[in-house]
Formats: C-alpha cells, structure tokens, sequence
C-alpha cells in the first residue's frame, strides 16, 4: 500500500473509556487511502475497570456493549497489522491516542506494523488556517451524527483533503 503524503493519508481514530490514568481503548477507526473505513469496538481486559461517564455520553458506546460486542484484542491487532503493514497512519490525537494504542498492542503482547504519527506533521500553513472551518462543513455536510472513531478518521481525511485541494 502505497502512503506518501501526496496521497489521502491513512487516517486513526481512537475513542477511550475516559482520560488520564486508567483509561483505555474502547474503539478504532481507520480510514485507508481510498476513503473505505474500518471500525472495531474493543472488549476491555477484566483489570481495565475505569470508565468515565462523560466519555461515554460523547461517544455513546457503554461499557456492556463493549463487553457483549467488543472483539478480543489480538484479533484486532492482528486485523490492523495485516490490513496497516508498512505503513503511516496518523493522528489529530496522537498524544492520546499512540498511548492507547500501545496499552492495546502490549496486552496482547504485540507490536504495530505501522508507524502513528501526528496528522499536523503532514498539514501545511496553509491547510491550518482552513482547517477548523472546512472539518465543520465536512461535519455538517456528511452528516456524521455519531461522535463514533470510523467517522471521526475519515472526516479529518476529508478535511485533509479538501483544504489540500483549495487554490
């Protein structure tokens, strides 16, 4: 797969059972270069116990779904690696995110087969003054209505996008 910044970047979104200490993954979504998603709800390991109710009003995924629904995480490693191999994937949130990321990968005694990045090492001066704008039209125009880690990744690939693609 070929992933330079001249094409779409390979966008990651991770969405997580609260902030700070204790918190962990509790989704991915990844949109590949030819805008298809993938997005994989992840059942918590029994000592991953903190869950913060804010969080879950913002991404609507509780805790039992994740538990009844959720996908054993080496599967979903194994899934990334196979479909992400060699290449770069960024990150709006890549503080957040790569830390999470690895919790998930080191609980299954696992390593990426890709590197994360943050997504502004890739955005000029000039995509950054039209970025909050043109991610709210991406928002208000795709109608993405779930704050949901699959359209969270390709709203910001759109976003990049179309703010590359402006005279």
């Amino acid at each position: 797969m070929n992933n330079n910044k001249a094409d779409c970047p390979i966008i990651m979104d991770l969405e997580a059972s609260g902030f700070g200490k204790g918190s962990y993954p509790v989704e991915i979504g990844v949109a590949l270069e030819d805008g298809a998603t993938h997005c994989y709800l992840l059942k918590p390991k029994p000592e991953w116990t903190h869950w913060d109710e804010e969080g879950e009003r913002l991404h609507g995924i509780t805790r039992e779904v994740l538990l009844q629904h959720g996908k054993e995480l080496d599967v979903v490693a194994r899934e990334l690696n196979a479909m992400l191999s060699g290449c770069t994937v960024y990150s709006d949130g890549w503080g957040n995110d790569i830390s999470w990321l690895y919790l998930m990968y080191d609980a299954v005694d696992m390593v990426p087969s890709y590197r994360l990045e943050t997504l502004p090492a890739i955005i000029s001066r000039k995509q950054m003054s039209l970025w909050d704008r043109t991610k709210q039209q991406v928002f208000s125009y795709k109608d993405f209505k779930r704050h949901r880690a699959s359209n969270d990744a390709r709203a910001l690939q759109l976003t990049y996008q179309m703010t590359r693609d402006k005279p």
